[in-house]
C-alpha cells in the first residue's frame, strides 16, 4: 500500500523530500510526522494548526490513516518506529494538502520547505510519466519480438513438415520387375 520512490534529483530537489512521498490509496502523499520534522516543529503543533483550520483541509487534501494502515507504515518504514505506540492515527497530506499547510504554518521555514516539497512532487509526477512513457515503448518493442517469434516458429514447423514426407532414393535403383 505505501511505496515511496527515490532516483537522482536535480541540484533543486533533495532527496530525502521525494524519499517521504508516499503512494498511498492511489494518491501520492507525505505523512505528517515527516512535514512536522522537515518544518522543525512537533507533529502535536502541526496537527494542532491543521484541527483549527479543518475547513482548509477536505478529504482530497488530507487523509486520516486508519488503524491497519498505521501499523503498515510502521512495518515498512524503519523511520516511523515511534508512531508504533502512538494512540493518535497520523494524517497523509497529498499535494495540494502540503500546499495549504503553508498557509497554516506561517514562517518563513515552513514557506521554503514548501517550496522545495512542490519541487519533489513535481519531480515525482515527472518521473511517474516518463515510467508510463517507458512502459508504452517497452509494449511496442514486446508485441514486435512476439512476432517475430511466431514467424519463426513457424519456419521452423515447416522445416518439420518437410522432414516427415518421404525421400527421395539417390543412387542405384533396381528396375521394378
Amino acid at each position: 500500500m505505501f511505496n515511496s520512490t527515490f532516483n537522482g534529483m536535480n541540484d533543486l530537489i533533495k532527496p530525502e523530500y521525494e524519499q517521504m512521498i508516499f503512494n498511498f490509496r492511489g494518491l501520492k502523499v507525505m505523512i505528517d510526522a515527516d512535514l512536522a520534522m522537515l518544518y522543525g516543529t512537533s507533529t502535536k503543533v502541526l496537527k494542532q494548526q491543521v484541527k483549527r483550520n479543518l475547513s482548509r483541509f477536505p478529504a482530497d487534501f488530507m487523509i486520516e490513516l486508519k488503524l491497519e494502515e498505521k501499523n503498515e507504515l510502521v512495518t515498512n518504514c524503519d523511520r516511523f518506529t515511534s508512531l508504533k505506540h502512538s494512540s493518535v492515527n497520523p494524517y497523509a497530506f497529498t499535494e495540494q494538502g502540503v500546499a495549504m499547510l503553508s498557509s497554516v504554518l506561517r514562517s518563513e521555514k515552513a514557506i521554503q520547505i514548501n517550496i522545495e516539497i512542490m519541487r519533489a512532487f513535481a519531480r515525482y509526477r515527472s518521473l511517474l510519466r516518463e515510467n508510463e512513457e517507458l512502459k508504452v515503448e517497452i509494449n511496442k518493442l514486446d508485441e514486435k519480438v512476439n512476432s517475430i517469434f511466431q514467424l519463426l516458429l513457424a519456419k521452423i514447423d515447416a522445416l518439420h513438415e518437410k522432414k516427415k514426407l518421404p525421400r527421395e532414393r539417390i543412387g542405384y535403383k533396381p528396375d521394378k520387375i
